[in-house]
């Protein structure tokens, strides 16, 4: 892919923390939700860019574990949020071949809310040209914890039924993860000025690039989007090993 007469590697899976979307809104002297729903506008078009230069994994940050301790008023807007996409904007993902996913804990979620989350996902294409990952009540530390959990029940089976225990590779341990069967995250992007990862994708953002910035969530575009590819371009991925002659 060539931006502004670049050449540009397009990694192949993207994870976004989209941070900034109460201090966007606070700077207008808005309420926090209206920055949400300036964050969704903005994450809708940059799934379409994203699909549309290449990207083949796009995973979102849309709410955490630590998250669901804010505010009633807060949560319930961001629920109304999210049943809005999923019942109005969904479709439009289908159409264009994008597949959905959800990464998180549905349970503590209202209950229409989590039917909607798994009515999305039993609904796409079977065999989509561009994943659209959303992390919804989600942690990292919480997802290998249930991994870990998941292996010591399986372990537990295998005893009762006289078989010896699984010894876990990188590749079936991932297979108990909520991203099993999608390649690890190539380039995590997170807006509004921090730096940290805040408990996404620990275990899959093992190689990822990182790439910070100030602008605020809402604020990120699709040029903000490309000078994040072309920074990701100048990165020598040598995944612990070292340059040729060194």
């Amino acid at each position: 892919m060539d931006i502004k007469g670049e050449q540009v590697t397009v990694p192949r899976h993207v994870g976004i923390i989209m941070d900034g979307n109460g201090r966007w809104a606070k700077k207008r002297l808005l309420p926090r939700n209206a920055g949400h729903r300036a964050g969704v506008q903005r994450m809708e078009e940059l799934a379409r860019h994203a699909q549309d230069i290449g990207v083949e994994y796009f995973t979102v940050y849309a709410l955490s574990t630590e998250n669901m301790s804010r505010s009633k008023e807060e949560l319930d807007g961001l629920y109304s949020l999210i049943r809005s996409y999923f019942t109005k904007s969904v479709d439009e993902l289908y159409k264009r071949n994008a597949g959905v996913r959800i990464l998180g804990d549905m349970s503590p979620l209202p209950a229409d809310i989590a039917e909607k989350l798994y009515e999305a996902e039993a609904r796409s294409p079977k065999d989509p040209s561009f994943h659209f990952l959303f992390a919804i009540n989600y942690g990292g530390r919480a997802e290998i914890l249930q991994a870990v959990n998941s292996a010591a029940l399986l372990a537990h089976r295998d005893a009762l039924e006289g078989r010896p225990p699984q010894k876990y590779t990188d590749e079936s341990f991932h297979g108990l993860l909520y991203t099993h069967g999608v390649p690890d995250v190539d380039l995590i992007i997170r807006t509004g000025g921090e730096e940290r990862l805040s408990n996404f994708l620990l275990y899959q953002a093992a190689y990822a690039e990182l790439y910070f910035t100030d602008v605020l969530f809402p604020d990120f575009d699709c040029g903000e989007f490309d000078k994040a590819l072309l920074d990701f371009s100048g990165r020598d991925r040598r995944y612990g090993k070292i340059r040729s002659g060194e």
